[in-house]
């Protein structure tokens, strides 16, 4: 790489904070416009990592604002994570039910498992009916509906009747256009690598 001499390093500081302060001016103006204050809905979903894992990262956002916080673990539950295990800390500000029985090629029992989501849901929904809750977490939920465990469009309507203030992290893969179309914000994991796939096992701190 060529070096750059000072009159062509100052030029590009120069075009560096011409353009930021363009940005910046663009940025501000949307803050501004973006005014209203309300509980969202948010849903992650795709067949990459991370869904799960940013819902929790929210949680603990959620906790440092002082905010109290409803998790319910859809499918999950037959085996214990370290999310349950270091949430279960703070009874106080964190309501943690994991009300699955493991991954549905796991149970294959569809009758226990619509069982089970429905038990679940009404969970669910005490929390969605109770302004205490700053943020719900239904982690696994899209699976819930993907399997039509669940009426989606009885979801839909439990989801829109929440308190203004609360809000809502739906993870699992395959999420509804329904939900989709209601959710306020909507991030699809793609899988780019997977260390699965090269044989690595699943690890306690990084997979549960």
């Amino acid at each position: 790489m060529t070096e750059m001499t000072p009159e062509q390093t100052a030029e590009l500081n120069e075009r560096h904070r011409a353009r930021m302060e363009r940005k910046k001016a663009i940025i501000d103006a949307k803050i501004a416009a973006a005014d209203k204050r309300i509980g969202i809905i948010i849903v992650n979903t795709g067949n990459g990592k991370g869904k799960s894992s940013s819902a929790f990262g929210m949680v603990a956002r959620a906790l440092g604002h002082g905010m109290k916080v409803g998790v319910v673990q859809f499918i999950k539950g037959a085996m214990s994570t370290g999310e349950e295990m270091f949430l279960r800390r703070f009874p106080d500000d964190v309501g943690f039910h994991a009300m699955g029985e493991g991954y549905t090629w796991e149970t294959q029992n569809r009758e226990r498992d619509i069982a089970k989501a429905e038990e679940a849901w009404e969970q669910a929904r005490r929390f969605l009916a109770d302004p205490a809750y700053g943020l719900v977490v239904l982690d696994e939920l899209n699976i819930a509906l993907k399997y039509r465990y669940l009426d989606v469009h009885t979801v839909i309507a439990d989801l829109l009747d929440r308190p203004d203030m609360q809000h809502v992290v739906v993870t699992g893969r395959a999420a509804p256009p329904e939900l989709i179309a209601v959710a306020d914000t909507v991030t699809e994991m793609n899988v780019v690598k997977h260390a699965f796939k090269a044989g690595i096992a699943a690890q306690a701190g990084t997979e549960w």
